[in-house]
């Protein structure tokens, strides 16, 4: 069955195409990730939200924000942050003001890995949106999450 299979509502048609195109994208950002850096998707993704706290009020994220953010459960996160923090990537510290808080920060060695895959991350979604380009039931999509301003 394909996005524009007569089947299919108009709906589920878009939503099938989304799907794929996400799934393409996501596919090749990982195998670039993992071949050139031995990250995860999750796993940069999480190093990436991580590295954008900071310190002072409001600055740090609680565990299930972090959860949220990278679209694990928080069980899954958890894991995640000890594989992590188990390859020197991360660490964990209570909270000063809330004791059953505890707090994620990135490693210098992380913040480093995550520099050094930010480039391949950005070529290897260039190179998937544009072999995306090329099928016609996804170039509309490309084009959209190509003219799409997400507000910082």
């Amino acid at each position: 069955m394909t996005a524009t299979d007569p089947a299919l509502t108009a709906l589920s048609q878009s939503w099938c195409a989304l799907s794929l195109l996400h799934g393409k994208i996501e596919a090749h950002i990982e195998r670039a990730l993992e071949t050139k850096h031995g990250l995860s998707m999750r796993e940069y993704s999480l190093l990436d939200v991580l590295s954008r706290q900071h310190s002072g009020q409001g600055g740090h994220l609680q565990m299930k924000q972090v959860a949220d953010a990278v679209m694990l459960s928080q069980s899954a996160t958890t894991r995640l942050v000890t594989r992590l923090e188990d390859r020197g990537l991360l660490t964990r510290y209570l909270c000063d003001t809330d004791r059953r808080g505890i707090y994620t920060d990135v490693t210098e060695s992380g913040l480093a890995l995550l520099g050094e895959a930010r480039p391949t991350n950005d070529k290897a979604l260039r190179e998937a949106l544009d072999e995306a380009a090329k099928n016609p039931e996804l170039a509309p999509l490309v084009r959209t999450v190509e003219e799409l301003r997400v507000p910082a």
